[in-house]
């Protein structure tokens, strides 16, 4: 164990976290995303939700803030709501950490998918809630 290292975030997941750099990008996966198929690398977070996760990392994960969205959500298909209320959560997740200066993008359920394929790492979650998928763009630290 280490101090003020959320217990969430596993070794495996501390390692991936460290080894990215500016520009490389991780989503965080809902229990329904296909995520063992979309990886490059598979990082298993089975019997947690998003929202922890989301909250772990963005204590130690720094945004890109050079481009116009760090963030990026899985747009609803046709018929579905919208605006899924867990967005809400993320939107306050990021804000506790990064002010509300942090612009939020939606791509298209496909391009998600094809997004994901390029990531550097797909954590994979247990989560249930739909639309419950973000990636996140790493940034660098200031001084």
């Amino acid at each position: 164990m280490l101090k003020g290292i959320p217990s969430i975030l596993s070794p495996e997941l501390l390692k991936v976290l460290m080894e990215m750099g500016h520009g490389d990008e991780i989503v965080i996966a809902d229990g329904n995303f296909p995520a063992a198929s979309h990886a490059r690398r598979l990082v298993p977070g089975y019997g947690h939700g998003v929202c922890d996760f989301l909250r772990a990392i963005l204590d130690l994960f720094p945004l890109d803030t050079y481009v116009d969205a760090p963030v990026l959500l899985m747009d609803p298909v046709e018929g579905d709501d919208k605006n899924p209320q867990i967005w809400k959560e993320f939107e306050r997740a990021v804000q506790a950490t990064n002010g509300d200066k942090v612009s939020f993008e939606k791509l298209e359920r496909h391009q998600f998918y094809e997004r994901s394929k390029e990531a550097y790492a797909v954590l994979a979650t247990s989560e249930h809630v739909p639309y419950a998928n973000i990636i996140l763009k790493k940034g660098v630290l200031d001084q």
